[in-house]
């Protein structure tokens, strides 16, 4: 299975939740494509790390063949290419990697060099295999890291796969969740976190995934507007994480609370369990 952890914006809880669900599967994949800022490998300090460059082909110009027809820049939709002077000129933050512009001139003036964009980190954890794609500051999009660390993630065989997706609802968000079978959506028991859930709400229903809902920092003496969404959307709830001080000490220390406290194994298994019953159901139904 690849259950994919999304939240609304930053700071949820999804890294918590993936993080906890990936350990206390035992033999599981983690996958962070959350590739601006990466933190899941703080929590499972992996051992034996490789690395592998992501990169990307960026289109370049031989001013002395290029006949000025100008169809590569008709033709990209992005804006990538424009005309100026006599010349054509690249803007390798709009390219998006397509190759058309090269497939099209007929002088055969462009060609394409590769650009590294970042790099993929894994390594293993207790049974855990820990993937990360991390960007390089400054470049425009993360996309083609995510496509190489989901490519990478199929190539293990020991268990289920937990993809920590970027927060928000962005093109990184989508390309996180294409593949996975379904969707944990983690949210802040607030007024503010139910704006962001209704957020990945809409985007998990536009992919048409099968998701459920899980209430993080959670307070049962406080009246709960996500609560009262999910109610009116049919919406499951998985579970809920209680508002704890001992778990953000634990998880300040950059340590996992499965493999820390006992009741915090307990209540991440039972999560799963959950999450795993869930799937079989919808399965069940869709079949």
């Amino acid at each position: 299975m690849k259950i994919a952890v999304l939240s609304g914006k930053g700071g949820t809880g999804k890294t918590l939740v993936s993080v906890n669900l990936a350990a206390a599967a035992g033999q599981a994949v983690y996958a962070d494509c959350d590739v601006e800022e990466p933190n899941g490998e703080l929590f499972f300090k992996s051992k034996k790390l490789k690395s592998e460059a992501v990169k990307i082909k960026i289109p370049q110009v031989d001013v002395n063949k290029c006949n000025g027809c100008r169809a590569c820049v008709d033709f990209c939709k992005f804006n990538a290419l424009a005309y100026i002077k006599n010349r054509v000129f690249v803007f390798e933050e709009l390219c998006h990697s397509c190759g058309a512009c090269m497939l099209l001139c007929t002088q055969q003036a462009i060609t394409e060099r590769e650009k590294n964009i970042g790099q993929i980190e894994y390594g293993q954890s207790n049974g855990v295999a820990v993937c990360t794609g991390i960007m390089n500051v400054g470049e425009a999009s993360g996309v083609p890291i995510i496509k190489q660390l989901l490519a990478k993630i199929n190539q293990y065989d020991n268990g289920d796969k937990f993809i920590d997706c970027p927060p928000g609802s962005a093109c990184t968000a989508m390309e996180s969740i294409k593949d996975a079978d379904y969707c944990v959506l983690v949210a802040e028991s607030t007024v503010f976190g139910l704006h962001n859930l209704k957020m990945i709400y809409k985007l998990v229903s536009f992919f048409s995934k099968k998701f459920g809902v899980i209430l993080n920092k959670y307070d049962k003496t406080i009246d709960n507007p996500i609560e009262k969404f999910c109610q009116q959307k049919d919406i499951k709830i998985l579970g809920r994480i209680p508002y704890d001080e001992k778990i953000a000490q634990i998880n300040t220390a950059g340590l996992i609370l499965v493999r820390t406290a006992t009741e915090y194994e307990i209540m991440f298994k039972q999560l799963l369990q959950t999450i795993t019953k869930e799937i079989k159901n919808e399965t069940a139904i869709d079949s």
